[in-house]
This record gives structure tokens, C-alpha cells and sequence, in this order.
């Protein structure tokens, strides 16, 4: 069944309680809601299309997954606390958006510090994800995939390329987060964070100057229609994690637990590229639709690198000592 119908369903139903929820009548002996902001054809949603179908599969129907996405159920900074409740079962959450919450999630966002393929191979499973994991734990939910979103970034502008520091001064600028917009001030930029399905209405109108988002974002999100030029790079690392209600997983029997993990554990090996670099076809694709989009060369990667990773490492460190300064230790051996 289609999410648009399931969910269609359990409104006409009436089934859903003061906050819209509950999950439409199934056969299923369980059913896993996900909850997340990401429209049709992002990849992440693409792929948890490909986790609704291997779990149905590998649990022969005992697991009903159910995606809502495009934040239909649930805003963003909505999901923890809906998935922490027991609202729903699962959301994914884009890793930078534990903000103030949990602040160390946003050490792979600092510029250029582990965007490379191996970095990412070798960041799940480590003591640094491990230490990540046990966070969310301790805020409530249950972290089961590091799937990556993107491993690059993509200014975009309706006016000129965005390719060097000095490019930035003046800007109003979409942001992540306090953490990353502060590599934004130090080039001059005025960033404002918002979720990325605000930000082609804030571009649109004039809010925001300029943008930043996943280069496959940027495709999937139409930025092509309100943005002249792009200037891509391997500037950060984000992740979607698939987080679920700690209460809820441990009452699922454990062929079912281990079937839902797989599944997750796929999801997370489709999500790592086989190269670095940013992908030619993502490039290309921008370029077909209009936007005259340029990937950065090594020594403008170095420059921006220069001009925004002092002081993003120094409000990292600000926000997370003790534990940040142990948390880049264990990056830098990785």
C-alpha cells in the first residue's frame, strides 16, 4: 500500500490522536511508522523505500513499514521528541539537526574534515560513532543506521558563483547550524538555519541570498528554477540516522529485531560512494536543468577549508568540552 493511501486511511479513519497519529489497521504483527522530512525523489527516501521493501520481505509481512515523508507527519525538530514519546516508531534525522540537543552530532559537519570515502567506511562501527550512538541513547531513542545524505555541499546563488571566501561577504545565507554558520560569519556571510524544505520559498522571495545544500538536494529540491550558479565541493559530511523508540525495539522478538537491522545495514552500504570527489553526473544534471554549477578544484577547496575550519572547530569545541576534544581525537585516528 502507498504511503499517500495509508496515510489518507488512517485519516478518514479517525485513528489518529491529538498529535495525528496512529497507524492505520494492519495484519502485520508490528508496524514500524518512519517518520521523515525528505521529498519523493531524495535518495535517502529512496532508499528507506528499498528498507520498506526488504523488511516486509525478510519478515514474510510481520513488520508493517509505513514512510510518511516530506515531513507530513511530523516538522523536523519534531521527530526526536515523536520517536523519544513513542508516537511513532522511527524517524530519520539528519545528523546536524540535534543542534543545541545534542551538540557533538555536528563534528562531521565541520568543513572538510572527513568527507573523504574512507573516512566514512571507517567511521561506522567506531569508537566515534559508538560515542555518538550512546548520546542519542541517553537522549531517549535508539540509533540503528548512519546512512549518509551527502558527503558534499553546493552554494547556490541567483547573482554570481559562489567559489572563493571573499564571495561570501554580505550574503544572507541559508545555514545548518550555530556550529557551521560559524565558518559562514568568518567569510562574512549572514547565515540563517532552516530545514532544507524552507529553503527554495526563502530563495524564492528574497529571505536568503544565497543557498547550501547537497548537491543531489539542490536537484531533487528544484533549486535549478531560482538559482543561477552552484559551486559544489567536498565540504561536509551529514548523515541520516534511523532512530527508533528504544521501548519498541526491545519488545520486538529477535528474528524480527535482526531482520530490521540488516536491512538497515544495507541501507547504510548504499548510502557510502565508491570515490571521492563530487559525483560528474550531479554536476552534469544541474547543468542540463539551467544552473551553471562548478566543482571546486583542490586548491579552492584548501582556501574555503582555510577560511572556515578555525572557526568551526572553535565553537565545536566551545559547545562540547570535554567530550569534543575526544571525539576529534578519535576522528583523526580514523
Amino acid at each position: 500500500m502507498t504511503t499517500t493511501r495509508r496515510f489518507a486511511l488512517s485519516l478518514a479513519a479517525g485513528a489518529f490522536a491529538s498529535l495525528g497519529l496512529a497507524g492505520a489497521a494492519s495484519a502485520a504483527d508490528h508496524t514500524m511508522r518512519i517518520s521523515h522530512q525528505f521529498p519523493p525523489t531524495h535518495h535517502t527516501a529512496v532508499s528507506l523505500a528499498q528498507f520498506e521493501k526488504e523488511v516486509e520481505a525478510a519478515t514474510q509481512g510481520k513488520v508493517d513499514v509505513q514512510i510518511f515523508g516530506a515531513a507530513q507527519l511530523f516538522k523536523p525538530n519534531q521527530n526526536h521528541p515523536a520517536v523519544a514519546s513513542g508516537k511513532i516508531e522511527a524517524a530519520a534525522i539528519l545528523s546536524f539537526q540535534w543542534g543545541g540537543t545534542i551538540p557533538e552530532m555536528s563534528v562531521t559537519i565541520i568543513p572538510y574534515l572527513m568527507t573523504s570515502v574512507a573516512k566514512q567506511k571507517a567511521f561506522i562501527g567506531s569508537e566515534a560513532s559508538k560515542l555518538l550512538d550512546a548520546k542519542m541513547e541517553a537522549r531517549g531513542v535508539k540509533n540503528i543506521a548512519w546512512i549518509v545524505d551527502t558527503n558534499d555541499g553546493i552554494f547556490t546563488s541567483a547573482k554570481k558563483p559562489l567559489a572563493a571566501p571573499a564571495d561570501f561577504s554580505g550574503l544572507k545565507i541559508r545555514g545548518l547550524n550555530k556550529l557551521f554558520d560559524a565558518g559562514l560569519e568568518a567569510m562574512g556571510a549572514s547565515p540563517s538555519a532552516m530545514p532544507g524544505s524552507e529553503v527554495y520559498q526563502a530563495l524564492q522571495t528574497g529571505v536568503l541570498d544565497a543557498g547550501f545544500t547537497g548537491v543531489k538536494a539542490a536537484y531533487s529540491r528544484k533549486f535549478y528554477e531560482i538559482q543561477k550558479y552552484g559551486v559544489a565541493s567536498n565540504i561536509i559530511l551529514a548523515f541520516d540516522n534511523l532512530v527508533v523508540n528504544p521501548a519498541w525495539w526491545k519488545g520486538l522478538p529477535a528474528d524480527v529485531r535482526n531482520a530490521i537491522q540488516a536491512a538497515a545495514d544495507r541501507a547504510v552500504q548504499r548510502s557510502i560512494r565508491n570515490t571521492d570527489g563530487v559525483p560528474p553526473e550531479d554536476v552534469r544534471i544541474l547543468n542540463d536543468n539551467g544552473m551553471q554549477t562548478i566543482a571546486l578544484t583542490k586548491a579552492q577547496e584548501k582556501a574555503m577549508a582555510d577560511a572556515m575550519q578555525p572557526a568551526v572547530k572553535k565553537e565545536f569545541l566551545r559547545a562540547t568540552a570535554p567530550d569534543g576534544v575526544r571525539l576529534l581525537e578519535l576522528i583523526d585516528r580514523l
